[in-house]
């Protein structure tokens, strides 16, 4: 992709295609044209203030965009997917490339960088894998190539599994995943917060992540660090699935019997935390298992989106239904509770083809390319131009005539693709490059690179590889601001191939041209390496996370040195097509071929494929490889030191705790015996005082008068003496000698 190389600091808008977040799919088969992508709610911006003459300060902030607005790039891109998460998101080519932007944290950006992006940045260690789709979770990312492999990147610290590649270690730069997965194509993923979920080419459910609130649906609350098939579904056809924070949703091919015949029909199955009704069973309840919504067992469903507590459903004759919380009014239905799912009937009247759910807002895309959006409306997520809720749902009007193909929903911010607008002379009276207004001199041209008017003047020039060239072998007119960006692209790439055919050494007797290009591939794939780890050196990383960013990267080096030593395949056999597989009923639909392709002419294939006869690696790649595998080998015993530490320390903290727990148990012992004891005390206390009150009334009231010295002891049966004033008679009254009455308790 020569326009890749070019480093100029114009901004244009890119030209995109993309799906949506939670539901995959196309509204229209025109993949060919290209299209425009469009932003709104909270993004990122840049907040760059200059500090005296000489001193900026570069730092990153968050705006609101309350209207749809073109993404910004300083590349042009030809999108296929996309995917938005919470602070950041992904996008997918049309030639297989991927390209991340918004906020780093923990590596999810997959560029082995620690500093946020402004504007799509490409994943330089994705650039030899054709990948098909992509998605976005709050603290990872993942990846899945035409081939059917899985790649995971971001951080692993957060929670056990998140990566699914069996241990909590982050990863910078994207990690194949296999195990559980060898032998199986992905045909798609979903990632939520803590978990993620992939459904393959045979229609297999996989879970893998936390599995807090059963959340994976594997019968249980365990954690799962590599992927593992739901069991319950095993047998049955997943053909979409969803991952909210903590519950999912999958729509289930079953087969029905209708009088005579049998069909199939998607079947939506929920299972994880009920609270707010989520789940879509009438109840709070959790769900261990999938288990099927019976309140909509009549209905055949073929898209499923997930929100923080909300769950929205696709069937095939357009209809959506919606269940869960009802605060922003997200369910689209101000006449329902949330406590059974509700048709959304506002939208009843179109045919919904495509959703996508935000955190507490929803998005839908109609047949007639029109979008409608409704819930929660701060940060003008809902791209009405406030921030106001709306609970039902709301044409966006900023985008009825812009012929939308895909949306996607972030956390807090919404995506939409659109085809592609040509200016015309109705819309723009002067040239877009001097504002001279035009006439009868001069004329209107469109630039075939960003797709705006110009005069003659300013598009005299033509360039090879245009954006929006028919054919991008030709020459066609460009202004001249994309004339410089495309030659000196081209430029670039030129320089870096020449440099790569350098670093491979030349050995006589070499006249096939076959070798010489396999042989340029492991110093290539050696200098991303390197390149990665200078920037990541730059950023101030330490030695031990740069030794995880190059293990995926050595890996396929060695298994690449262990194909070409192998030898014995031609490159000038024919390379199949890979063939897109995809786990929904949706539309068949073939790649455009990118005007900017990575490779001049050969068509994309599954896995690059770097053979020919006697291909050898150089000895320079070679000891690279070796001080690289005895690095990690040492970071790999210290890991291990650290793990045994930890360890030890742990049992010592268990044995403290035990002793501590022994001690609280004798102590709870001890004052519940002491608490009895003296509840026994007060029990007799308060008998004998009613004992001596009955006492004194029973005393004769002329009973002669006694000596003050004199007293009357009396002996209680229980052992307990109590000695008591009696009374005397002073002047015919009778009053007590002594107070209080003295008591003498022997206990």
């Amino acid at each position: 992709m020569h326009t890749k190389g070019a480093s100029s600091d114009a901004i244009r808008v890119s030209t995109s295609s993309a799906p949506s977040t939670s539901s995959h799919g196309s509204a229209q088969d025109d993949y060919d044209s290209s299209g425009d992508v469009y932003v709104w709610g909270e993004v990122i911006c840049d907040n760059t203030v200059r500090v005296g003459s000489d001193r900026v300060i570069r730092s990153t902030g968050k705006t609101d965009v309350l209207l749809p607005k073109p993404l910004e790039s300083k590349l042009v891109l030809d999108v296929y997917h996309v995917d938005c998460g919470v602070k950041h998101a992904a996008l997918v080519t049309k030639n297989g490339e991927v390209f991340t932007w918004g906020e780093e944290s923990g590596g999810r950006l997959g560029r082995g960088s620690r500093e946020d992006s402004l504007h799509p940045h490409l994943v330089e260690s994705l650039a030899v894998c054709n990948v098909d789709i992509v998605a976005c979770g709050e603290f990872h990312t993942c990846a899945v190539t035409t081939a059917g492999e899985l790649y995971t990147w971001g951080d692993g610290t957060h929670n056990i599994g998140l990566l699914g590649n069996g241990t909590d270690v982050s990863h910078w730069i994207p990690k194949r995943i296999s195990g559980a997965l060898d032998g199986l194509q992905v045909a798609y993923v979903s990632c939520g917060t803590w978990h993620t979920a992939l459904i393959t080419s045979r229609g297999q459910l996989f879970t893998f992540g936390d599995g807090t609130f059963g959340v994976l649906g594997h019968g249980n609350r365990e954690s799962i660090l590599c992927p593992r098939e739901v069991e319950s579904l095993s047998g049955l056809k997943t053909i979409a699935v969803a991952c909210g924070i903590w519950h999912t949703a999958a729509v289930v091919e079953v087969i029905v019997t209708q009088s005579s015949s049998s069909i199939s029909s998607g079947k939506l199955f929920t299972w994880g935390d009920g609270d707010k009704h989520r789940l879509g069973h009438g109840d709070k309840e959790q769900r261990l298992k999938p288990t099927c919504v019976a309140s909509l067992i009549d209905y055949d469903f073929y898209r499923i989106a997930c929100g923080h507590s909300l769950t929205i459903g696709l069937t095939t004759s357009g209809q959506v239904l919606s269940m869960g919380n009802t605060v922003y009014g997200q369910l689209g239905n101000p006449r329902s509770d949330g406590k059974l799912p509700c048709l959304v009937e506002d939208i009843m009247s179109e045919h919904v083809v495509q959703v996508a759910c935000g955190s507490y807002h929803v998005a839908v895309l109609t047949n007639k390319s029109e979008v409608f959006t409704w819930g929660k409306g701060a940060n003008g997520r809902l791209g009405h131009g406030d921030i106001e809720d709306r609970k039902i749902p709301t044409l966006v009007e900023a985008l009825r005539d812009r012929a939308v193909r895909h949306i996607a929903c972030g956390s807090n911010f919404t995506a939409a693709i659109c085809q592609h607008k040509w200016v015309s002379g109705a819309e723009q009276s002067q040239c877009a490059s001097c504002r001279q207004p035009f006439g009868f001199t001069r004329k209107r041209h469109n630039c075939h690179n960003c797709g705006l008017v110009h005069c003659n003047a300013c598009t005299s020039r033509k360039a090879l590889r245009a954006a929006l060239a028919p054919n991008p072998a030709k020459p066609y007119r460009v202004c001249d601001s994309c004339f410089m960006k495309l030659n000196s692209a081209a430029y670039s790439s030129t320089i870096n191939q020449n440099k790569r055919k350098e670093a491979v050494p030349r050995h006589s007797g070499e006249s096939n041209p076959d070798t010489k290009l396999a042989k340029a591939i492991v110093p290539s794939n050696l200098d991303m390496i390197r390149s990665l780890d200078s920037k990541a050196a730059k950023q101030g990383k330490k030695t031990d996370a740069l030794s995880f960013l190059r293990t995926p990267q050595m890996t396929s080096l060695l298994q690449l040195r262990d194909i070409a030593l192998s030898g014995g395949i031609d490159l000038n056999k024919s390379v199949p097509r890979a063939v897109r597989t995809s786990a929904v009923r949706s539309l068949n639909s073939s790649r455009a071929v990118s005007p900017f392709s990575r490779k001049p002419s050969p068509p994309r294939s599954t896995t690059p494929v770097p053979t020919t006869h006697g291909l050898s690696i150089a000895k320079t790649a070679a000891d690279s490889l070796t001080k690289t595998n005895e690095m990690l080998n040492q970071e790999v015993e210290r890991l291990r030191a650290q793990v045994d530490n930890l360890r030890h320390r742990c049992e010592l903290q268990e044995l403290e705790l035990q002793k501590s727990a022994k001690k609280v148990q004798e102590a709870m012992t001890l004052v519940s015996e002491e608490s009895a004891k003296s509840k026994a005390a007060k029990e007799v206390i308060k008998s004998l005082t009613a004992q001596l009150k009955d006492m004194a009334e029973r005393l004769p009231p002329d009973q002669g008068a006694y000596d003050g010295s004199e007293a009357k002891q009396a002996h209680v049966p229980n052992g307990i003496e109590m000695y008591a004033s009696m009374y005397t008679s002073m002047n015919g009254i009778h009053q007590p000698r002594n107070e209080p009455v003295l008591l003498m308790l022997k206990i």
